[in-house]
């Protein structure tokens, strides 16, 4: 059963690495055996990361600075790899901006009506063309041996986002915050990657596949977890830790007959 899940040997670049999720996927993977390939924005929080894991699993991961908006960066970074571990064997396209729901007066407010088209570039391009220059650049060098490639979308990829929840006392209709538009239209194009990417190599053996996660509690308002856990069947948001499992599955051999398949991870909640 071990060596059924074992990532053992495996190199994986994950995106969004510094992140809450990120560094879930990245000792999931250390945790299993494999090479977790750091990539973020963020390179102080990096060294930091890597400094811990390779010290709590003995092993050789790597941290890199890269703007994966930046095409010739991903592909500077992707020769690198190579040169230093020969293979890639995995991706998980993790990054994206964290769109905020803003009041009025300031500049990214959130509300449709008002909503930046820079604020939609800068985070399309984090979101999705990130993800669409990772998969072309690492998905190529993984279609070398085969693999796997896992798109980290949202139960928001798959239902509307229930704007009533993000609702403040004493706000007119049209200055209430809402979830932003980008949020929903990155995490659906990422199950339309899926699709796209799960045949494009499967001749070489490289399988994608898509998580749907919901929230995570950490630190959020307390009315605010109350409202959304109703909306939840098993009444409670994530642990940080919970999607640690699936990450394990989709990129081992234990889901070698799974391709183009979206998971929804969500305490139930897409259900209702």
């Amino acid at each position: 059963m071990n060596k059924l899940f074992s990532l053992k040997g495996k190199v994986i670049v994950v995106t969004g690495a510094a992140g809450l999720l990120g560094r879930q996927h990245v000792k999931a993977i250390a945790m299993a055996g494999g090479i977790p390939i750091l990539l973020d924005i963020n390179s102080f929080s990096l060294e930091s990361i890597v400094n811990k894991i390779n010290l709590d699993y003995k092993i050789e991961s790597n941290g890199y600075k890269v703007d994966i908006t930046n095409e010739k960066e991903v592909k500077k970074n992707c020769k690198v790899i190579l040169k230093k571990y020969r293979k890639i064997d995995g991706l998980i396209n993790n990054a994206a901006n964290n769109p905020k729901m803003e009041i009025s007066n300031n500049k990214n407010f959130s509300r449709l009506e008002n909503f930046s088209t820079s604020s939609w570039e800068n985070d399309i391009s984090v979101g999705l063309k990130g993800a669409f220059l990772c998969s072309k650049h690492y998905g190529k060098a993984i279609s070398n041996q085969g693999g796997s490639i896992i798109n980290v979308s949202s139960d928001l990829g798959v239902i509307a986002p229930d704007q009533r929840l993000y609702r403040k006392n004493g706000l007119k209709d049209d200055l209430q915050p809402v979830k932003p538009v980008t949020y929903s239209v990155i995490k659906s194009g990422l199950i339309g990657l899926t699709k796209y990417l799960s045949t494009y190599w499967l001749k070489e053996n490289v399988r994608c596949n898509a998580i749907c996660p919901g929230g995570i509690e950490t630190e959020q308002d307390p009315s605010f977890i109350q409202e959304l856990c109703k909306r939840i069947p098993m009444g409670r948001m994530a642990k940080k830790s919970e999607y640690q499992g699936v990450i394990l599955f989709l990129l081992s051999e234990a889901s070698s007959y799974m391709t183009g398949s979206i998971i929804n991870i969500d305490g139930g909640r897409t259900s209702w």
